[in-house]
């Protein structure tokens, strides 16, 4: 009796701690559940934007790809500068047509609709939309959402350049129920776009049912993010996205997860409690332990994988045969195990390989290096780069030019040795890592690698021969570090350029010569503040008269530390680093004060001044050139600007424009170099300018019966048959002056008259000569 007492009790307090327990546990359960669908639920939602976002960036990558080509398609170009209506839509609809965009149009530059490919965009349409497309450009945006008419459409614009803007092109996709249903499939969210726009009906897009789209429409304002709304029968989670908005528009989209789905998945476990309880309640607490047991072997055994995978040890055994959920979740951790360890293999291949040529980069290299150096292997490194890489990326486009890198780096890699390396440094440049190799071999396996280079590399339908300059420095000679070998041999590299062979070994010192040229381009910019630029005035000989009325002014430079440098040193230093425009201006602005000072002294001359290429195309020079000649008081014919032919050629257009915005302002110009560039007569009468200056190289050696004779009289001939006056600079010889005068030259220029002066030494000189005229004339 006390022992059926006793049962009782203990059956009472099981099924007692058992319905707490099942209780607890379903309550828990659904606690749970329900926790786990709403953050699956806000992963899904933010995930689903993500892919969302990432649909839209491709669709605008293809039409951002699409509109580029079509801008700078050669015959649409000229098709629109003749207004070829034809052509123009026909090349809009077969560009459109190859990525499958809904709307191709042109517009003027005002944004004026010229040819639409859809008949509902019209013209007051497209100047709302160019308004709003160029706004948005000015904000730094490429890729624009925008409400047209009753549609949405994903817009990207480009200019049509011949060589001047002349139109600008649009394409675009429409965001249909087709896209929205295309995200559907990807991310399983129901999709929901809303276009408002002034003075006309909202545009609404939805996966949802027609009654749950009705709903939403009547009272859209009470869904916010990461609140639960009930629509139609179904709770869903919402998440709302801006898409795009300006001046009487906006357009955003509404991503829905339906929680009563959702819910619906875990239908199953209630009822897997319901069993766990039935069949602990008939087979005691022997069974309830016997299932703990069952449950927590398998999570002990998956927690210790994990703990072993937190590690990083991803090869940890994980050998569960079971067909429930546990299971299927070790199926799934194994998965995710293995998946975890190929992308951390491909994130180090990654990290240490060119994603372009599949190469080592820089980083792998350097590490190889290092490894040799650590060994005491004795080590070539052929840096290689291409000369012609640019004629060959603009010839065939990126496209092609990755073609022409990949085909490269093959070529590289069949003509390695074993135990050799090539890697891909950035760009078009490439570095060959030959261990046990000096650099004598090194020398014999770049010049074979030259050779070989020579043959052409067929890219698509084109044959390129790769121009290659190879740079070589080798260990322990050339350095003991990987960074410090990899610099030199890129200055190796870098002097190769100016060799006939394109080849060059490292020479000792040429670090310094690198770290001059770095001090030189950093102390530059700041050389007109510090008061450290000078000008110096050479003479220039009326040879007719004898006198001497004009003089170039020429820009020298005392560095404080480095004493005078050179024109040739710093010169190409700043045209190649964009400091030239600001010498330039010191220059111009020096010269003037210089004639004020001289007119107050009564010392009238004519100085000639270089113009650099960068400013010749700059159309705001003449303006500031005015604006100077008024401050201090200088006539304009006191100045000539010299430019040169290259310099011209450049961009003609533009130095046209600006040449005669300068002949505007009374300013005479001077062809300087003549000779040596490569215009022609036809181009050279478009020029306003005045006078040639004959280059010195013709000069320097002048004879009678020289080729330059020739040369230098048919030029002064042509010249003055043009009604331009001819410079003859370089003037070092007796003999040439009087050659020049025989041949009637107006003017001569070199160290026989004299060599350039400092101001007040100029003045001492004009001095002396009027002294030494005078004393002739007497």
């Amino acid at each position: 009796m006390l022992r059926n007492s006793f049962q009782a009790r203990i059956a009472g307090v099981l099924v007692l701690l058992l319905v707490v327990v099942v209780g607890a546990l379903y309550i828990a359960v659904q606690t749970a559940t329900n926790a786990a669908v709403r953050s699956q639920a806000r992963e899904q939602l933010d995930v689903g934007s993500l892919v969302f976002q990432q649909l839209l960036e491709v669709r605008g990558r293809q039409l951002h790809d699409a509109v580029q080509v079509l801008a700078a398609d050669f015959g649409f170009k000229d098709a629109v500068a003749s207004g070829d209506t034809e052509t123009i839509r026909s090349a809009l609809a077969n560009h459109g047509a190859r990525i499958n965009a809904s709307a191709v149009m042109m517009l003027s530059l005002g944004g004026n609709l010229e040819i639409s490919t859809d008949r509902q965009i019209s013209g007051a349409t497209a100047q709302r939309l160019s308004a709003q497309v160029m706004l948005r450009q000015r904000e730094g945006m490429q890729i624009f959402l925008m409400p047209i008419a009753d549609k949405i459409y994903l817009l990207v614009q480009a200019t049509v350049s011949a060589p001047l803007p002349i139109a600008r092109v649009m394409m675009g996709f429409q965001v249909d129920d087709a896209f929205a249903a295309e995200l559907r499939e990807l991310t399983h969210l129901d999709l929901t776009l809303q276009a408002t726009q002034d003075g006309m009906a909202d545009i609404w897009i939805s996966t949802l049912q027609p009654a749950q789209r009705e709903q939403l429409q009547g009272d859209v304002s009470a869904l916010a993010n990461d609140a639960i709304s009930l629509i139609g029968e179904e709770y869903y989670l919402n998440q709302t996205l801006v898409l795009a908005s300006g001046e009487g528009f906006a357009v955003r989209a509404l991503l829905h997860k339906s929680l009563s789905q959702a819910q619906e998945a875990f239908a199953p476990l209630d009822q897997d409690i319901l069993l766990i309880a039935l069949v602990a309640f008939a087979a005691s607490l022997g069974g309830g332990l016997l299932l703990a047991r069952s449950v927590s072997q398998p999570v002990q055994q998956l927690a210790a994988v994990a703990e072993r995978v937190r590690q990083g040890d991803y090869e940890a055994s994980l050998d569960l045969q079971r067909s429930d959920e546990l299971g299927r979740l070790a199926i799934a951790f194994k998965a995710m195990q293995q998946g975890l360890a190929e992308r951390e293999r491909q994130l180090a291949h990654n990290a240490l390989h060119d994603a372009l040529t599949g190469l080592p980069n820089r980083t792998l290299a350097l590490e190889r290096l290092g490894s040799a150096i650590t060994a005491q292997r004795p080590t070539a490194l052929l840096y290689l780069g291409v000369a012609n890489f640019r004629a060959v990326n603009e010839s065939l486009g990126p496209e092609g030019g990755d073609l022409a890198l990949q085909q490269l780096s093959r070529f590289l890699q069949a003509t390695l040795r074993p135990g050799d390396s090539v890697a891909r440094i950035i760009g078009d440049e490439f570095l060959l890592l030959l261990e046990n190799t000096d650099c004598d071999s090194a020398v014999g396996i770049a010049d074979k690698v030259q050779q070989l280079l020579l043959t052409p590399l067929r890219v698509g339908s084109h044959d390129f021969a790769m121009e290659c300059r190879i740079g070589i420095a080798s260990y322990p000679v050339d350095g003991n570090a990987p960074e410090e070998l990899l610099r030199r041999a890129t200055i190796a590299m870098q002097d190769a350029a100016g060799m006939a062979s394109h080849l060059q070994v490292y020479q000792r010192g040429r670090d310094d010569a690198q770290q001059r040229q770095i001090r030189l381009i950093r102390d530059l910019r700041h050389a007109p503040g510090k008061a450290e630029l000078q000008l110096h005035y050479q003479p220039k000989l009326d040879i007719a008269a004898g006198q001497v009325r004009q003089a170039e002014a020429l820009l020298r430079w005392q560095h404080p530390e480095l004493g005078m440098v050179s024109p040739g040193e710093f010169i190409p230093l700043a045209e190649r680093t964009g400091s030239i425009k600001l010498l330039t201006a010191w220059v111009i602005e020096a010269v003037m004060c210089q004639l004020r000072e001289w007119a107050g002294r009564g010392l009238h001359m004519q100085v000639s001044l270089n113009i650099s290429t960068e400013d010749l195309i700059d159309p705001q020079l003449p303006a500031r050139v005015s604006a100077l000649l008024a401050e201090y008081q200088v006539p304009a014919e006191q100045l000539i600007f010299e430019v040169t032919e290259s310099g011209v050629m450049l961009n003609p257009e533009l130095a046209l424009q600006v040449l005669h915005g300068l002949r505007e302002c009374g300013i005479s110009l001077s062809v300087d170099d003549f000779g040596t560039g490569y215009s022609s007569l036809a181009q050279l009468k478009r020029m306003p300018v005045q006078e040639l200056k004959i280059d010195q190289s013709f000069i320097r050696d002048l004879d009678d019966g020289s080729e330059d004779s020739v040369i230098v009289r048919s030029t002064i001939e042509m010249s003055h048959s043009l009604g331009l006056k001819v410079v003859a600079e370089g003037v070092e010889f007796e003999r040439s002056l009087e050659l020049l005068a025989l041949w009637n030259c107006d003017t001569a220029q070199g160290y026989l008259i004299s060599r350039p002066l400092a101001a007040q030494a100029f003045e001492t000189w004009m001095a002396q000569h009027a002294r030494d005229a005078s004393n002739v004339v007497h």
